[in-house]
């Protein structure tokens, strides 16, 4: 019994040492970025969504997880000006593509993260729009206070099929390519 005591106590402690060297950085919201790109046959558009919230965790220097909240409300294309651009980003916003109305965040969550070299890992994320959670996998470098990545997603695995050549016929030179791209910045 003596024993089973001292192996329980063995284990909180052990336990307790584990969480405490896990550090959790809350990311600066507004120094940090979201820009996108969505190409078509004829072109492409760019632009920006703001983060409203997230965390990265370290265990020492190692990332160990993540989570970050989108505000899909800021979405705002950079490419266009004046009526072009508010009309651009009424679409975006509507039931065509991400409904904002309806679904004003977007959220990814780390699942599991593997070192791929030094300060580069592979993460592999649950990734949640419109309601709509699929797993995403990408490449993200850390240097100090710095995190960037740079991935792709397929806006069709979350019901935005909008101008998709996969799903409709005759787009022709209206046809909107299922990928559109993110590149992101997290300052922490």
């Amino acid at each position: 019994m003596k024993n089973l005591k001292t192996i329980a106590i063995a284990l909180f402690v052990a336990a307790a040492g584990i969480s405490v060297n896990a550090q959790t950085k809350k990311i600066d919201v507004k120094a940090s970025t979201i820009k996108w790109v969505g190409k078509k046959v004829t072109g492409e558009h760019s632009g920006t969504v703001n983060f409203k919230e997230g965390a990265v965790v370290f265990k020492g220097k190692k990332l160990v997880g993540g989570s970050f909240t989108v505000d899909m409300t800021s979405l705002t294309s950079t490419d266009l000006t004046g009526e072009y651009q508010g009309k651009l980003n009424g679409h975006l916003k509507a039931d065509d593509f991400f409904g904002t109305e309806k679904f004003p965040t977007s959220k990814l969550v780390f699942k599991t993260i593997g070192a791929k070299s030094t300060d580069v890992y592979t993460v592999t994320a649950d990734l949640t729009i419109k309601g709509i959670t699929k797993p995403v996998t990408f490449d993200i470098t850390v240097k100090g206070n710095t995190a960037t990545t740079a991935f792709k997603v397929d806006r069709t695995k979350y019901d935005i099929k909008y101008g998709s050549g996969s799903f409709f016929e005759g787009l022709g030179d209206k046809t909107i390519n299922d990928e559109f791209e993110l590149a992101v910045a997290l300052k922490f």
